[in-house]
């Protein structure tokens, strides 16, 4: 394992090229894989961008923060450089993350533990604190709809650990003579 100190050192070069391509730059790592270095970047958009991280977009990181690490000569020897997004299951620990995950369904625990799942609707920077509002959904039975309860607004600052979850009831309509064969174990 490379030292926290190189890492750091990294993430100070690449910082700039990340930021003057219009991303974030959200995680740096540095570890040994046999003879070379393996560099980690993960990046992403900022908050307002309306548009997404995509092949495109981080290619360009990719040049750019190749680029920086040349120019400032870092890395002793070879390395491997590896720019990516931080992914559907990275924590959402900041503002921008839960703004980017607004529509997704979304597990929250808060600070006294208790654990909130639904789907995320807003971030409201209004108040005194910014806070996400979340309207709770229990999964119905096979083939009945989700229970849905009244929106929730919770501080970020209440917030312990939070991330998204991989929502797959948009694939198709569940219709309720499909849902009545799936009951009697009749295939459709």
């Amino acid at each position: 394992m490379v030292a926290p100190a190189h890492a750091e050192r990294v993430r100070h070069v690449v910082e700039p090229a990340v930021v003057a391509g219009g991303l974030v730059l959200e995680d740096v790592t540095v570890r040994k894989a046999g003879a070379r270095s393996v560099v980690e970047v993960v990046v992403d958009v900022t908050e307002d961008d309306e548009g997404g991280l995509d092949l495109e977009r981080v290619a360009e990181a990719t040049r750019a923060v190749s680029d920086a690490l040349d120019a400032a000569d870092v890395i002793v020897g070879e390395y491997t450089l590896d720019v990516m997004s931080p992914g559907v299951y990275r924590p959402l620990t900041e503002r921008r993350h839960f703004t980017r995950a607004v529509g997704r369904m979304l597990t929250v625990t808060l600070t006294d533990g208790t654990k909130l799942a639904g789907r995320l609707t807003e971030v409201d920077r209004s108040g005194a604190g910014d806070a996400v509002v979340v309207v709770p959904v229990t999964p119905g039975r096979k083939g009945r709809k989700p229970v849905v309860g009244e929106p929730v607004r919770v501080l970020l600052t209440d917030v312990r650990e939070a991330h998204v979850e991989v929502d797959l009831s948009g694939l198709g309509p569940v219709d309720d003579d499909e849902a009545a064969r799936d009951d009697a174990g009749e295939e459709s």
